[in-house]
């Protein structure tokens, strides 16, 4: 492992100090390095507050250091004006001569005008050390502003036989950890939708009551509008986004209508319309009918399938994945998750 390689680790695993907090803003981690010594190190904490690097810097007490310094950062300083000054106009003014950066940043005001700043200052910048860690750190981020549109997360729980339920029951499958387990991911995503049948059959409340962290917005379709008020998803407690065809539904009690065209691809519609709200990441969780939708446009990016051990023998059967590779697969109490990304 390379000195640079060592430094940037440390930054990722600074910046994942601020994965509750900084969303929608990336996570980010900063070291400053000094004669072989570690001087001063940040992470961004919060959005709306300083970035990593105004961090690191006001970390270090020996400030005449700097002149002859590396600061490391995991993605590419800022370099235009946000709730905060350009990282990159800092860096300069404080005058440090290196910089090395783990990825470049997406986001349209940025984009390798943070690297072009620092460069014409003359600055040395090394760019892609541990590129494709520093892209996973954030990958939440590099999806909605690469590809437009949020990440994609899938996950059902399947029966030993491979279905998801009984048509019109509410059916059991994954034991108490595995529904743990889900909160946390829920906790970790932004939105979290279902299709009309899971919410008529399921009533679900989509919340992390399992788990501490933010609620995520939850997201129902209803061509129709068919869908009983007294459902958990219009108790008002948790913002909700109703995707229909009726072009009469105005909002009411936390509940937004979004029409949408029914006769054309609505995958497309709807997460151009949650990149739109700045919704980075969506956690999909049924039903079959929904999820293979979104498995058949190719618009995921992971999976987690939990397989439990119960045999249903008739039912709906559990959506069919295509294009994804398999990362991981764990044994949580007896039952079997899945982790795909797709390919």
């Amino acid at each position: 492992m390379t000195d640079n390689e060592k430094y940037m680790r440390r930054c990722i695993q600074l910046a994942k100090n601020g994965m509750k907090n900084a969303q929608p803003n990336p996570m980010v981690g900063a070291v400053i390095v000094c004669d072989g010594r570690i001087i001063g190190e940040g992470y961004h904490q919060r959005c709306g507050e300083g970035h990593a690097e105004v961090n690191a810097i006001a970390s270090v007490r020996e400030t005449d250091l700097l002149s002859r310094s590396t600061i490391y950062v995991s993605l590419e300083p800022c370099a235009h004006y946000g709730k905060t000054p350009p990282c990159a106009d800092l860096i300069i003014s404080k005058g440090i001569p290196r910089v090395v950066v783990g990825c470049m940043d997406p986001f349209a005001k940025v984009n390798g005008l943070g690297i072009k700043k620092l460069r014409d200052a003359g600055i040395d910048v090394v760019v892609g050390v541990l590129e494709k860690e520093c892209q996973e750190l954030n990958k939440r981020f590099m999806t909605f502003h690469s590809l437009k549109r949020p990440f994609v997360t899938l996950k059902w729980a399947q029966s030993a036989d491979g279905f998801i339920g009984i048509s019109g029951q509410r059916t059991a499958i994954s034991n108490d950890l595995a529904q743990t387990i889900c909160h946390k991911r829920r906790a970790e995503h932004q939105a979290i939708m279902v299709g009309r049948v899971t919410a008529l059959t399921d009533n679900p409340r989509l919340d992390v009551r399992r788990w501490v962290g933010k609620n995520p917005i939850r997201v129902v379709m209803d061509r129709q509008l068919t869908l009983p008020t007294s459902l958990h998803l219009f108790d008002g407690t948790i913002p909700t986004i109703v995707f229909t065809q009726v072009d009469a539904a105005s909002p009411t009690n936390g509940v937004e209508y979004v029409g949408i065209d029914f006769t054309a691809d609505i995958i497309p519609q709807m997460l151009s319309h949650l990149h739109a709200r700045g919704i980075q990441s969506l956690l999909v969780e049924g039903g079959a009918r929904l999820l293979q939708s979104f498995i058949d446009a190719g618009a995921w990016d992971e999976a987690y399938v939990e397989t439990g051990t119960l045999s249903l023998q008739q039912g709906v059967a559990a959506p069919v994945i295509t294009h994804g590779k398999t990362m991981e697969v764990t044994n949580i109490n007896g039952h079997t998750l899945t982790f795909l990304q797709h390919c």
